[in-house]
């Protein structure tokens, strides 16, 4: 059976409703950094999760194409993820999209090296002539989060994250956004298929000890 990341790791993919403190490992993904409305048809977004689905899906049917990366199992591609901010601001501010900065991103397995990555990348760009070099392996250590499953749509999501930190403080800690800690999404649902009140995401933010 393939491994899938959202039943082994719950405590990353599967979190309650209310809130919780959580401390997130190093862990790499393929990413793909731009600018803009999420939404916007044929947008920079759009067209960068086409990209990391190539590269994920390269990397998941290796071993059809022959190619044996050492320490390969197979596995489920795990869900979309996104890491959000806006200059001059902290989190986010749903009411101006268009000037979202963002980096979305798909978890990698461990077995997956930047050499191995740099093969995937090379190999989708022969099989299907595009250019895949906005797509890059990143790894980020979050570390002590608090997070939240947010259900419904994503323009309600300040509720959620209102709830988060308030709990956050109530235990001792407060938001610590950085360049390295973003405001941090993680998509369970598939927005072209189910309805906006049924959307499930991961809310996560970065969070410090109150001096």
């Amino acid at each position: 059976m393939a491994f899938d990341y959202k039943k082994e790791y719950k405590e990353f993919y599967a979190p309650p409703r209310r809130p919780g403190i959580v401390t997130v490992p190093v862990m790499n993904f393929i990413a793909v950094q731009g600018s803009g409305d999420p939404n916007r048809e044929d947008g920079e977004y759009q067209q960068a999760m086409s990209l990391l689905y190539a590269i994920a899906f390269t990397i998941k049917m290796s071993k059809r194409s022959g190619h044996l990366m050492e320490g390969y199992f197979d596995y489920v591609v795990p869900p979309l993820e996104g890491f959000w901010w806006q200059e001059g601001i902290d989190g986010v501010d749903y009411a101006h999209k268009d000037q979202f900065q963002w980096v979305c991103a798909i978890r990698l397995p461990d077995f997956v090296t930047e050499a191995e990555f740099a093969w995937a990348v090379e190999e989708a760009t022969r099989k299907k002539g595009t250019d895949y070099s906005k797509v890059k392996f990143m790894t980020l250590q979050e570390g002590l989060c608090v997070q939240c499953l947010h259900v419904g749509p994503y323009d309600d999501e300040p509720a959620t994250i209102a709830l988060m930190h308030e709990f956050a403080r109530s235990e001792g800690y407060a938001p610590d956004f950085s360049e390295a800690r973003r405001h941090h999404e993680i998509y369970l649902s598939d927005a072209r298929r189910v309805a906006p009140e049924r959307l499930r995401t991961v809310i996560r933010h970065p969070i410090a000890g109150i001096s």
